[in-house]
């Protein structure tokens, strides 16, 4: 069997500039990186002027095994099916991190025959997006520190600095740190701390903006540090956000490649779903919208983590009303729900199965508590018994959704077709999309809202820490902002541990803080970190390439 590399080493590719065309671009309207990649020129979007025309079909997931569970490579299949079909389909998703390409879970740009192409520059450096993001929030860190240096006219409290260096690289060594020693030309002595790129605020600003002016704006509201007398510092204080704008005005422009099957798709942004909002950006997806029939996009990890902020975040942020969600599940991330350890997922266990059901369940009732309508995809894998299949279909028929086989893996998408009607019939229902809470009140209600209907707690305990962090948030008058919750991918809780559908468990929350360039409060739940680490046999250590530039060991 062949793996995904060489899958996607074996592909043929049309000219980027063929790809384009499929979807109204000429050879103008596109910036070309090279035979097979290329950004969406400014004028070519501003000329769409967001006119939609398409559908919008979301894929989201349940919570997954610590290998996921394929809901790119669904989002790809379904986007090929539909292209088999004769439908205008054109996917749009997120950016792969380097984070996850080398530690545990791999890329991001599909599996077996539904992956997006070229696949090996996807899931590295790619067109230097989250580099630029990773310049862009540096350069913002440097200018704090640089003020400290020369004086400190806006009497920055070091102690109170909340921006954060990034780095795209899983580096546990990196979360707590101490800059500025040395001699004092080294700068201001003061602790300090990392975040994984993809989860910082920077990043959230260009996945959220509808263009580079509002990007602007975005970044001048970023908080970076109080004063002594607990007054916000934003980064407009520093004379910050022009300079920034301008190491992003390329990264802001979204990325066009293709399937294995040449459908078109748009990779742009890589916002984690656990310690960030988890979908990939707006002009991509408005862009998907407005050249095609059915735009196909993911929001991260499962759906009470991604989905919750593309419907409670990305919606609002643009206007946005889905038309139909689509539901990944595995017979093995069921297994495990039910109690199996990982590496015995692979086996059948009937029994492990029907216990992990109640992970579903849940799901399906959180997406229909947005009124949007669901189709489940049951991703197959070849261990997968017909008694497993069989029990996931008879369970999704007693619960009155729909649910279609998929086999896009190694099938691509002729492996999607069940999948794509299912999704073409749930698309002639109306969606009565609505978001979970509302904008206005205080951000413990709205977050036991959340914590209550979507991950089933049956209350919050906010600690002293957290309370005072959301006070202070409203008393700088940032409310009336949505909450992106940093939480574990793996429970609906906020223990990794608890897995199904735990009851009777309450949430955590210990600290908050506020991102109001991205718009939003983010609340930190349980022990979740935002910068991971590598785990002890990490997937670089099986990566390598030739004198040729040939790769090996990428999936």
């Amino acid at each position: 069997m062949l793996k995904d590399i060489q899958i996607a080493q074996n592909a043929v590719m049309l000219p980027i500039n063929a790809i384009a065309a499929r979807i109204g671009f000429s050879e103008d309207d596109i910036i070309p990186y090279g035979r097979y990649k290329a950004k969406i020129s400014a004028q070519a979007l501003a000329r769409l002027n967001n006119n939609k025309k398409g559908k919008l079909i979301l894929t989201t997931a349940i919570n997954p095994t610590p290998a996921g569970e394929g809901k790119t490579t669904t989002t790809v299949g379904l986007g090929q099916a539909l292209t088999r079909m004769g439908k205008n389909a054109v996917i749009a998703l997120r950016e792969p991190s380097l984070g996850p390409v080398m530690g545990i879970k791999g890329g991001a740009a599909g599996g077996g025959y539904s992956q997006v192409v070229p696949m090996e520059d996807i899931n590295l450096h790619f067109t230097g997006d989250i580099h630029a993001v990773t310049a862009a929030n540096n350069l913002l860190a440097a200018l704090i520190d640089n003020h400290l240096h020369h004086g400190n006219s806006l009497g920055i409290d070091s102690r109170k600095i909340v921006f954060k260096r990034v780095m795209d690289i899983n580096d546990r060594a990196l979360r707590e740190v101490v800059v500025g020693l040395g001699s004092m030309a080294n700068g201001f002595v003061r602790q300090d701390s990392f975040m994984i790129t993809v989860a910082s605020e920077v990043m959230a600003c260009l996945c959220l903006a509808n263009d580079l002016n509002e990007l602007k704006e975005r970044l001048a509201r970023i908080v970076v540090a109080y004063d002594f007398n607990d007054k916000p510092i934003t980064a407009a204080d520093l004379k910050a956000e022009g300079a920034m704008a301008l190491l992003l005005k390329d990264a802001v422009l979204p990325n066009l490649v293709q399937t294995l099957e040449n459908t078109p798709c748009f990779i742009h942004g890589g916002p984690f779903a656990n310690i960030a909002h988890g979908c990939n950006s707006i002009i991509a997806t408005k862009t998907a919208l407005c050249v095609a029939d059915y735009a196909i996009t993911e929001a991260g990890f499962g759906a009470d983590l991604g989905a919750e902020k593309f419907f409670d975040i990305t919606c609002r942020a643009a206007n946005l009303k889905p038309d139909a969600a689509v539901l990944v599940a595995t017979c093995r991330a069921l297994k495990y729900n039910g109690g199996v350890a990982k590496k015995d997922v692979a086996a059948p266990n009937l029994a492990a199965l029907i216990k992990g059901l109640p992970n579903i369940e849940k799901h399906i009732e959180n997406i229909r508590k947005f009124a949007v309508p669901l189709v489940v995809a049951l991703n197959l894998f070849p261990e997968d018994s017909e008694e497993e299949i069989a029990a996931v279909r008879e369970f999704c028929k007693d619960k009155g959704v729909k649910c279609a086989v998929s086999e896009v893996f190694a099938k691509g998408g002729a492996g999607g077709m069940e999948l794509a009607v299912a999704v073409l019939d749930v698309l002639d229902e109306e969606s009565h999309f609505t978001p979970i809470y509302a904008l206005e009140g205080s951000y413990y209600d709205k977050f036991e809202v959340i914590a209550k209907e979507i991950y089933g707690a049956e209350g919050v305990d906010f600690l002293p820490s957290a309370k005072k962090a959301i006070n202070s948030i409203v008393a700088e008058g940032y409310d009336n902002l949505p909450i992106c919750t940093a939480k574990t991918q793996y429970s609906l809780s906020d223990d990794p541990a608890l897995l199904g559908r735990p009851k009777g468990f309450r949430i955590t929350v210990r600290d908050a803080y506020v991102n109001a360039g991205a718009g939003f409060v983010v609340m930190l739940t349980g022990n979740i970190m935002t910068m991971p680490g590598l785990p002890r046999q990490s997937a670089a250590e099986n990566m390598d390439v030739d004198g040729s530039g040939n790769i090996t060991g990428l999936f």
